[in-house]
């Protein structure tokens, strides 16, 4: 009997940003907006969660380093929202939101993402976690 070694898996990484709704857009674009990322995101092999206040963003991606760098630029290029900070970016060793190409949800608590823009690194990550876990996903 031959044994093959198990198959590699695919490096994962992971970006934490928040940005803000540009002056001049409807809060109703951000629904347009999460329908097409979960299509794009289905066939780049993306998976995450999407939160916005009402003005702020703030939005967790994983997947494939460079399928992540191309759209970060993207989403750093998109006029629909400014002020783009990524917060956090780093190796995955599994993903977070594995059943979801995009989660979105909205948050009552103004807030939460204000203090999110003031954080960095895994403590960024970390208050992000407990938000989702608050959201019930």
């Amino acid at each position: 009997m031959t044994l093959f070694p198990p198959p590699l898996t695919a490096p994962l990484q992971e970006v934490l940003y928040v940005s803000t709704l540009a002056p001049g857009q409807p809060v109703g674009i951000v629904a347009s907006i999460a329908a097409r990322a979960r299509l794009s995101n289905v066939r780049d092999g993306i998976t995450g969660l999407l939160v916005f206040d009402g003005q702020r963003f703030c939005q967790q991606l994983e997947g494939p380093p460079a399928t992540l760098s191309v759209l970060l630029e993207r989403i750093r290029a998109d006029a629909r929202h400014t002020a783009m900070e990524v917060l956090h970016q780093a190796p995955l060793m599994q993903r977070r939101f594995q059943r979801f190409s995009l989660a979105f949800s909205t948050l009552e608590d103004e807030d939460a993402l204000p203090r999110m823009e003031s954080l960095a690194g895994s403590e960024a990550m970390a208050a992000f976690e407990a938000l989702a876990i608050d959201l019930e996903l």
